[in-house]
């Protein structure tokens, strides 16, 4: 059985998916673009700015479900240019204590709206 797992404190679906679902221990974070849930607008700061906003969105989805990054497994990163990767790397790195999550990080030719950067997760209960 899963459970969809949703929150105003993360920008709604922009199409036929949702925040978050829950199933078998696991939660699964749809890709979390940097868009402030009260404006829908990307933060100014360039890649850094972003980065954060992106990590914002799911924290938020992730308190919905009752989880801190912690709980996080495995983050994929899409970026709009490989060139942003250092930036990015900095402030995410600032998101964990101890052991990092496996992740992927790869660029991509366009993402939605404009962005620099999408993170994606899975989390355990």
């Amino acid at each position: 059985m899963k459970k969809v797992i949703s929150t105003q404190n993360a920008p709604a679906a922009i199409g036929p998916y949702s925040q978050a679902i829950e199933a078998g221990g696991m939660v699964f974070l749809s890709g979390q673009l940097p868009l402030d849930p009260a404006t829908g607008a990307f933060p100014e700061g360039g890649i850094k700015a972003q980065t954060k906003q992106s990590f914002e969105n799911i924290k938020n989805i992730l308190a919905a479900a009752g989880l801190t990054t912690a709980a996080i497994v495995k983050t994929t990163v899409f970026l709009a240019d490989m060139s942003l990767f250092a930036e990015m790397n900095e402030i995410y790195a600032t998101y964990f204590e101890g052991d990092f999550p496996a992740r992927s990080a790869f660029a991509v030719k366009e993402l939605p709206k404009g962005a620099m950067i999408e993170i994606e997760c899975i989390a355990v209960k």
